[in-house]
């Protein structure tokens, strides 16, 4: 991008930071990390000039006004929960939505596959679960795979498991968003078939308040990977007004940090079908709870907050807010 379309697409945005006078440290935060980006963009592209020397200048006085007498107001951890993932959410809605569109489609298709053909669940889950999960159900309790290991060797295993699988769901962003959209596409078809496999022994509902007690975070993190897989992709494709080795990196970055920001996601999901689901018999309204507790959490993580955060931040960068001084 040339210096003088990078200064105006950013101008107003500067001058906002210039005449802030705002003390709220979730703002300066924000204000700094946005500062430091344009910082490593203009040192990386325009090393010996005037905007670099100014925005090192800006970026010094907000690192100032957020650690004064050298009280670490916010550290950079809490930043990047608070402020740099949401705010990555929220550039890349359109990602999401298109990762959960493509993921619920073929949810669909593994549903209707599976009703159509009684041998397909078979194909896609496996001669021995499918034996292994019929000798459950004949022994009173179809969904004892869950107790069948060691709670803490479940948890590790599977935590391990569901983050590198996110990990290669974001790598295989690189094949042009292919990769993504195909594992999306398996793992969407192998839910849909699962799932229809228990409505038609009877036992939908039960599956749901069961397998769902970890599922929910689960299968919404895939959903959220499928979107860093389609951000990698994406960079490379539409690069817009970057060069499209620039985009790359700006794609890869922000894709890798919403992988990063998934790690307690599903170390959390693990925590539950490790020690908790295998509790088949708790009370509904327990399963219930954490279903919900569950969902609400990433429907406000994911969607919500970031609208909220984004709204807040426009109007902290008023022209009219002064000097932190």
């Amino acid at each position: 991008m040339r210096e003088a379309l990078f200064i105006k697409q950013n101008a107003e945005k500067w001058k906002g930071f210039e005449n802030m006078e705002s003390k709220d440290p979730d703002l300066l935060a924000e204000c700094f990390i946005s500062v430091t980006d344009d910082l490593a963009y203009a040192k990386t592209f325009y090393p010996k000039s005037k905007t670099t020397a100014y925005l090192n200048g800006l970026a010094s006085r907000f690192h100032q006004s957020l650690y004064r007498n050298k009280k670490e107001r916010l550290s950079r951890l809490s930043a990047f929960w608070r402020y740099e993932l949401p705010l990555i959410f929220k550039s890349r809605e359109k990602e999401l939505l298109y990762s959960l569109i493509i993921f619920v489609v073929f949810c669909l298709v593994g549903v209707v596959s599976a009703r159509s053909d009684s041998s397909f669940v078979r194909l896609i889950m496996g001669d021995e679960y499918i034996k292994m999960t019929n000798d459950n159900i004949e022994k009173g309790d179809p969904f004892g795979v869950y107790k069948s290991h060691n709670e803490f060797a479940m948890f590790i295993l599977i935590a391990f498991n569901n983050i590198a699988v996110s990990f290669y769901e974001f790598v295989s962003g690189i094949f042009l968003s292919v990769g993504t959209i195909f594992l999306l596409i398996k793992n969407g078809i192998m839910l849909g078939s699962f799932q229809y496999y228990f409505f038609s022994k009877g036992l939908g509902w039960n599956s749901v308040l069961v397998i769902w007690i970890h599922g929910t975070l689960e299968i919404s993190a895939v959903v959220i990977a499928g979107a860093a897989g389609l951000t990698l992709g994406n960079s490379i494709l539409f690069p817009k007004t970057y060069t499209r080795m620039v985009s790359v990196k700006k794609g890869a970055l922000e894709g890798l940090k919403i992988i990063i920001g998934l790690i307690p996601v599903f170390i959390c999901a693990a925590f539950l079908e490790g020690f908790i689901t295998r509790h088949t018999e708790m009370p509904v309204w327990t399963s219930v709870s954490i279903l919900i507790l569950s969902l609400s959490f990433i429907i406000w993580y994911v969607i919500i907050y970031p609208s909220v955060l984004t709204r807040k931040l426009e109007k902290g960068l008023a022209p009219k807010i002064s000097d932190p001084s």
